[in-house]
């Protein structure tokens, strides 16, 4: 009788969250922008934690909740194995109580949260997402690499090339009408070239140097920079998503 009950409260949390994501009469009301839950950030390509546990433990301060997810295979495989792994920490979330999630996604994570609402219909539980310097349309690092060493270009490496038939699907995707997405990016990026491969149709895209003219920040230091720390700041919180005109003071 016991195992009975367990099993039944198992399945009456999965059949909630399965019903906010999902249903046969069409698309279900997007998450309560009023109404912040956690915090997920992803990282770019490596999975290293190192820039962004900066970032969560900023977004901590301010009293959200935010933690950096772990990549499978060293974050240099498969971009789509990786927003798996994203969905499941969304689940884990979702399951503990959590009423939706902000993804913030550095580098080659914008590109696996752009992967993520496709595979996952996640625009029905991701609140807002911000990406940070992403190659959402490749960078020539990559295709170099794929194309001159192939046997050091892993399978990240060679689908964050330009033309990469997983990065075609993307651009042959709209993004969902009413998911609140800000999109940043510096144009002394040294890594991702061109800098505004980070544009994406139906997001509020930003260059740091629009409304910092002064500001120089490198790829790198995209995710600890104080200036795109208070954009970030901003924009998951509970105000709207606009786009930003002044430099954070």
């Amino acid at each position: 009788m016991i195992l009975c009950a367990v099993v039944a409260a198992v399945l009456v949390v999965l059949g909630v969250v399965v019903a906010r994501r999902f249903a046969d009469d069409g698309p279900l009301t997007r998450p309560d922008q009023a109404q912040p839950g956690t915090v997920l950030l992803v990282p770019g390509y490596g999975g290293s934690q190192a820039a962004l546990s900066q970032l969560a433990r900023r977004l901590g301060t301010a009293g959200r909740t935010a933690q950096v997810i772990t990549l499978p295979d060293g974050g240099t495989g498969d971009l789509r194995v990786q927003a798996d792994s994203l969905e499941q920490a969304v689940r884990r979330e979702l399951t503990a109580g959590a009423p939706s999630v902000d993804l913030i996604g550095y580098s080659a994570g914008g590109v696996v949260a752009r992967l993520w609402v496709d595979r996952y219909d996640g625009a029905t539980v991701a609140r807002r997402i911000v990406t940070l310097g992403s190659p959402l349309h490749g960078t020539r690092i990559a295709g170099m690499g794929a194309a001159l060493v192939p046997r050091s270009c892993p399978e990240a490496c060679r689908q964050l090339a330009p033309g990469s038939d997983l990065l075609d699907d993307i651009d042959d995707s709209d993004l969902p009408e009413g998911l609140p997405w800000l999109s940043i990016w510096t144009n002394d990026d040294e890594t991702v070239q061109p800098p505004d491969s980070a544009r994406l149709d139906g997001a509020v895209n930003v260059a740091l140097q629009e409304i910092c003219p002064r500001a120089r920040v490198s790829h790198s230091a995209l995710p600890t920079d104080p200036l795109v720390t208070a954009l970030v700041l901003r924009s998951v919180g509970p105000d709207p998503l606009l786009r930003p005109t002044e430099c954070p003071a």
